[in-house]
């Protein structure tokens, strides 16, 4: 079909069903359909990681893994694909269970044939809205001031911004937490530029740029004569924050000599100049952020524990970019905007295949990597929209190593020998599907002996089928296991 306007993936285990769905799907007129069908849960899970897919719609019971886990690994890797559950028992666990999990709704066997077409246009027209609509601004928009410095859709990042929107008002020290690359001083200063200060300084100090023997008069100041090359009086950050913010990056990394001054200042108001003998009374708000885990240092001796709890009054903790995937389209739209203006560009988009590889991407350098990926495509763009093509020539790919530490997330069973089977059955099928179905390849990649992996493919029970490499899949990698029995789960008319 050209051009699609909507993409569907059946997933269920009964030949008869998915060509009722096909034939259903082809009688829709409005949106067109791209109708594609798997029989396993597995497979299903390669065709959304290989393909665009708007709307997957699964059984519930599957040979292989359940339509439950399917739903999970899914909304894990793109929350924006929508997932529907197919019942054969209106059990109200199930749908329960479905519901909480993310899944967008679920069916009950044996469905109806208006069910299937009034679901896929809902579906079709909730994600036109969300394309349309891709930076939303919550409802805390009003409760304080500078939200559109923040570019957000997940719940995650609404959370974040009702705490910050809560405390930014007040003057209690706010310590945020997050790895690096998620804005950790974006948000300081969205905070104070929503509190009662923001007509007054906001002053922000890298502890780790700073060499200790300079981090003190960085900080406090120092008097002329103080030490070699103090040929005048100079103020600290403290005292240019004065009535203002003082933004503390990397507060985590302040040796212990620094960190006795800095308590004082933070309980008493008051800083000393190194080389004085008198103290400064000063009224600053701190603002402190880490990606250390503070808690851990102070466990370890390393980080005072009465400065930890001085600083840990408000804790903002900013969730990585892998786990706030929805966040990825409003922020590529956001950079195309930026670096449209910088770079003279009139990108208007990113194709649907470009996105879906971001999507699929682990981000371990959080926005700041994204950002960095969207300026490329930027420059390397040929047309009117960032293209797959582009973001490849820009050298953004979903590496063997990136899968890997995915399938670590993804692993699933109940106790550790089943984990472990489930993780080194994806690995196996990860490293053939790179190496598009060559065993001797998919060994280097793995670094064991091809007669390893040949020996783990039989226990494990892969099949590795490097005659589908034509077609695009490179391998069909699905653990046969006894299927179940099979009922009655037609579609009635």
């Amino acid at each position: 079909m050209e051009n699609p306007q909507f993409t569907l993936l059946a997933v269920d285990d009964d030949a008869t069903q998915l060509e009722l769905l096909r034939v259903i799907c082809e009688k829709i007129e409005f949106p067109s359909i791209e109708y594609l069908s798997a029989e396993t849960g597995t497979q299903g899970l390669e065709t959304v990681k290989s393909r665009s897919v708007d709307l997957v719609l699964t059984d519930y019971r599957l040979p292989d893994i359940n339509g439950l886990e399917v739903l999970k690994r899914i909304k894990a890797d793109n929350p924006l694909v929508s997932v529907v559950v197919m019942t054969a028992f209106e059990d109200a666990r199930d749908a329960v269970h479905i519901l909480q999990n993310g899944g967008d709704d679920y069916l009950v066997k044996p469905t109806r044939k208006d069910e299937i077409e009034h679901l896929i246009v809902r579906i079709f027209e909730k994600s036109c809205v969300v394309r349309e609509n891709q930076i939303v601004q919550r409802e805390i928009e009003e409760s304080f001031d500078g939200l559109s410095m923040v570019v957000f859709q997940s719940r995650a990042m609404q959370q974040v911004l009702n705490l910050v929107s809560r405390s930014a008002r007040s003057d209690a020290i706010i310590l945020i937490t997050g790895e690096s690359g998620t804005g950790k001083e974006l948000m300081a200063r969205l905070i104070h530029k929503s509190s009662l200060r923001k007509e007054q300084p906001f002053v922000t100090v890298n502890i780790a740029a700073l060499p200790e023997s300079l981090m003190e008069s960085e900080l406090f100041g120092h008097a002329k004569g103080s030490f070699t090359g103090a040929d005048q009086d100079r103020a600290g950050r403290f005292e240019e924050a004065d009535g203002g913010s003082l933004f503390i990056d990397e507060v985590g990394d302040i040796p212990p000599s620094i960190q006795v001054k800095l308590l004082r200042a933070i309980q008493f108001g008051q800083i000393q100049r190194l080389g004085e003998n008198h103290t400064r009374q000063l009224n600053v708000r701190i603002i402190a952020a880490t990606n250390r885990d503070l808690e851990g240092l102070v466990a370890e001796g390393s980080f005072r524990t009465d400065l930890y709890w001085r600083l840990n009054v408000v804790n903002v903790t900013i969730p990585p970019l892998r786990a706030r995937k929805e966040d990825i389209p409003p922020l590529v739209e956001h950079f195309i905007r930026i670096f449209n203006l910088k770079n003279n560009r009139s990108i208007q988009g990113i194709t649907r295949e470009a996105l879906d590889l971001l999507m699929r991407l682990p981000f371990h350098g959080n926005v700041r990597e994204l950002e960095n990926m969207i300026e490329r495509g930027i420059i390397m763009a040929r047309g009117t929209h960032i293209s797959l093509r582009d973001l490849e020539s820009a050298g953004v790919k979903t590496s063997f190593e990136d899968e890997i530490h995915q399938l670590c997330d993804s692993a699933t069973g109940t106790d550790y020998q089943e984990k472990m089977n489930s993780f080194e059955k994806q690995l196996i099928s990860c490293a053939l599907r790179e190496a598009k179905g060559n065993q001797s390849e998919a060994a280097r990649r793995l670094k064991i002996s091809e007669r390893r992996l040949r020996s783990r493919l039989e226990i494990l029970g892969i099949h590795n089928s490097p005659d589908q490499e034509a077609s695009g899949s490179g391998l069909d990698a699905n653990v046969e296991l006894p299927r179940h029995d099979r009922r009655d789960r037609g579609i009635q008319d």
